[in-house]
C-alpha cells in the first residue's frame, strides 16, 4: 500500500460494505454513505490499485462441496534455513487442501488450516505434504469440532 495515501471515512465505509458483500453496486454503496456511484467506483479502483483491496471472491461453505472436515495443523520443521522455509511455503500454497498457511513463532513453525472430505482424505494430505517431506520434524493436528466463527472481514 502506498504510504502517502491515508484512508478517509468514505474509504473505510466502502471497505466495510464491500467486505460484507462484494456484489454491492456503486449506486447501492453511494446511496448508503452519501457519495455518487462514480465516486464510489473511483475510490474502489484506487483501493485496488493501492493493494488495499487484494481480491473479490465468493466464499464457499466447505461442507456443501464435500469438504466436511477442517483441521488446524501445527508444523515444526527440522531446519529453518530460508530455502527450506520457502520450499515448505510453496508446497503448502500449491496444495488444494490447505486453505490458510501462517509462518508463526512458538512451538510450531507453521500453522495450517486444512479441509478434507473425510479422515482418509486427510491422511492422503498428511502423506503428500507432511510425511513425504524430510524437513518436517513433527506435526500436531487439531480436528475442528464446530466452525463457530469463520470470517474474512478486517476491521476498518
Amino acid at each position: 500500500m502506498a504510504t502517502d495515501y491515508e484512508l478517509d471515512d468514505f474509504d473505510r465505509e466502502i471497505l466495510r460494505r464491500v467486505q460484507a458483500d462484494a456484489r454491492a453496486t456503486g449506486e447501492e454503496i453511494g446511496a448508503q454513505i452519501g457519495l455518487s456511484a462514480a465516486a464510489v467506483q473511483r475510490r474502489i479502483k484506487q483501493l485496488r490499485k493501492l493493494g488495499v483491496i487484494t481480491a473479490e471472491v465468493a466464499l464457499v461453505n466447505p461442507a456443501a462441496v464435500g469438504q466436511a472436515m477442517s483441521f488446524i495443523v501445527g508444523v515444526e520443521l527440522e531446519r529453518e534455513r530460508v530455502d527450506m522455509l520457502d520450499a515448505f511455503r510453496r508446497a503448502a500454497r500449491a496444495d488444494p487442501n490447505v486453505q490458510q498457511c501462517y509462518y508463526v513463532t512458538g512451538e510450531s513453525d507453521f500453522i495450517l488450516i486444512v479441509t478434507a472430505r473425510d479422515m482418509d482424505d486427510f491422511e492422503q494430505f498428511t502423506r503428500r505434504l507432511l510425511f513425504d517431506n524430510a524437513n518436517i520434524r513433527r506435526f500436531t493436528t487439531h480436528v475442528v469440532m464446530a466452525r463457530d466463527k469463520v470470517g474474512s472481514m478486517v476491521p476498518v
